[in-house]
């Protein structure tokens, strides 16, 4: 319940103060496990585009956050979860796959961190390492635009990458790194749609 009352007062704050327009929403399924896949670019990210996808969804963010009173307990309630970013955090990827067996959509940022204008950071392979773990497709999505008073913000869905020829594998980490980097490759070319 306060999950879609802060979604519905989000939207209408973005709807006004930011022109928002939404390509390839069919292409997130209606149920069933999947991960969205963004680039952190701003700390307006993870409220503005979840208010904007057709599903809930549960976000992995770094337990700094969590230690701040109020934003913490807000964010926990929800349905984000803590990571100890540069760890490994396994606890982490246990709690994001059992998000996942249990039919729901997990948000995750391909970088593991926000990433400023004029960087280049390479996706981490915790991405792959949990699509494949719990066998559901990663949905990679682009905003094209920046978050300023009254211009325009495009949020471009791509098709979802299945990993199935990697279901039940033990992937070493590089194999990882490489399929994380694909995801990153296309949220990159949807970035770049106009």
């Amino acid at each position: 319940m306060l999950y879609y009352v802060v979604k519905y007062l989000i939207l209408v704050i973005a709807k006004i103060i930011f022109r928002v327009e939404v390509n390839g929403i069919e292409h997130i399924p209606k149920k069933g496990p999947c991960i969205l896949c963004f680039s952190h670019r701003s700390l307006l990210d993870p409220p503005v585009l979840g208010v904007f996808m057709p599903r809930q969804l549960a976000f992995m963010a770094k337990e700094e956050l969590f230690r701040i009173p109020v934003l913490g307990f807000l964010i926990r309630k929800l349905g984000s979860f803590p990571v100890k970013r540069g760890t490994g955090d396994l606890g982490a990827i246990k709690t994001a796959i059992r998000i996942l067996n249990k039919g729901n959509a997990l948000a995750m940022f391909p970088e593991g961190t926000r990433v400023k204008a004029g960087e280049d950071k390479k996706a981490k392979p915790g991405v792959a390492l949990i699509a494949t773990k719990a066998k559901v497709p990663v949905i990679p999505i682009g905003a094209n635009g920046k978050y300023k008073l009254f211009r325009k913000l495009k949020i471009n869905i791509g098709e979802p990458v299945i990993l199935e020829e990697y279901y039940n594998q033990k992937l070493p980490m590089e194999k990882l790194q490489e399929i994380s980097n694909h995801i990153l490759k296309k949220i990159k070319m949807l970035m770049e749609v106009g």
